[in-house]
């Protein structure tokens, strides 16, 4: 058979052969003839020899089995033109922000509605001038409102757009890179997934169902370990009282009955100024430089700087609670990115807020890491 390669920043921009699926999502339901199949059944071979030096043969034999799997249990055009879409907007994604992680970015949510000449507005037009001064990136919704005032503080050289596809304009704003900065997603799923997975940090400004689903999203995933402790903040300027009715429901319909634990409110921080919640950004990225979850109860906490036995000692006394069992013991961490010290442990997974409270404990103590500690926008 004849091999063919293609670069792969070429296929992540849909270059090179034609979809497998061919006219799929949009031609006729009628049986291929014979030689089409057999055509079909060559196109497919050749689309798989080019990712046959991937690396990572294992997970790429499971997704092929996957969709395998997948064309046993439908043959609705309905369900392969959903998986379609879905792994288009993936690709879409990994496009833009697969070549630019080495940077932490922080991604701002808020109301579409808001004015140029409102508080939250110029609050965020703040916040992102700031944040793009300390050399963090920012990543919006990249429509209006709160989300136009991210971009421009940003401007367009730190600013990604997350468009999306909807039965009304919505067009992206104009402070962001349309080539490279920006990615329009069929689905809303794919579009919270890639805010979160590509946020270190995210700072909620006030705003209507989707700022708040997008924050119980990030909230909901942290809870329960899907993803990393990033750090959550929400702002609104001095005297506007959202987020504090948004704590009071929280506790008066949630906490007090039982179905979150108290402990949980620490995954968040309430400020009123640009100048706070870029602290608890940049204080949360101090010493603390990421986290693993490695199966099972198994986490890793990777740092700037190794605490001494006694720094040990008072942790495991203190944070003893959100262990599943053992103690918090160090070790070091050796990849292509670097060496980091760290703590590992037997992570309980209820205690989440606990955990928050660990990492700030940590960025407290004064370790010695060098530059590290002087540059948290920097992600390896």
């Amino acid at each position: 058979m004849k091999s063919t390669s293609i670069d792969s920043c070429a296929a992540l921009r849909g270059e090179g052969p034609s979809s497998p699926l061919g006219n799929g999502c949009s031609g006729s339901s009628s049986r291929r003839s014979g030689n089409d199949t057999t055509l079909l059944r060559q196109h497919v071979l050749e689309l798989a020899d080019q990712l046959a030096d991937h690396g990572h043969g294992d997970l790429l034999e499971g997704i092929f089995r996957h969709l395998i799997a997948i064309g046993h249990a439908t043959r609705e055009q309905s369900d392969w033109a959903f998986l379609h879409g879905a792994l288009a907007d993936i690709r879409d994604g990994l496009r833009v922000f697969c070549s630019h992680r080495d940077r932490r970015k922080v991604g701002v949510v808020g109301s579409a509605r808001v004015p140029p000449d409102s508080a939250v507005y110029q609050q965020a037009v703040d916040l992102s001038r700031q944040l793009a001064a300390s050399g963090f990136e920012v990543i919006t919704g990249a429509g209006e409102g709160v989300m136009e005032a991210a971009n421009r503080g940003a401007g367009q050289g730190r600013s990604y757009g997350l468009n999306i596809q909807l039965p009304f304009e919505f067009a992206p704003n104009r402070y962001i890179d349309p080539e490279n900065k920006l990615v329009v997603f069929r689905y809303f799923f794919t579009r919270k997934h890639f805010l979160v997975r590509e946020s270190d940090a995210l700072v909620a400004m006030p705003g209507g169902v989707g700022t708040l689903d997008e924050l119980f999203e990030a909230l909901t995933l942290i809870q329960t370990a899907k993803t990393v402790p990033v750090p959550v903040v929400l702002l609104a300027p001095d005297g506007d009282d959202y987020w504090q009715r948004w704590k009071n429901y929280m506790v008066k319909s949630v906490e007090e009955r039982g179905m979150v634990s108290p402990a949980d409110a620490q995954i968040y921080d309430q400020v009123g100024s640009v100048d706070a919640a870029v602290g608890v950004i940049r204080r949360f990225y101090r010493s603390f430089h990421g986290c693993r979850f490695l199966g099972g109860e198994r986490l890793q906490l990777l740092l700037h700087g190794a605490p001494t036995d006694e720094q040990l000692k008072v942790m495991n006394h203190t944070f003893s609670d959100l262990l599943h069992a053992g103690t918090i013991e160090p070790f070091t961490h050796r990849s292509e990115q670097g060496v980091y010290p760290g703590l590992q442990f037997q992570f309980d997974h209820r205690c989440m807020g606990r955990l928050y409270g660990l990492i700030r404990h940590i960025n407290d103590l004064p370790l010695s890491g060098g530059t590290r500690l002087e540059h948290p926008e920097q992600r390896q």
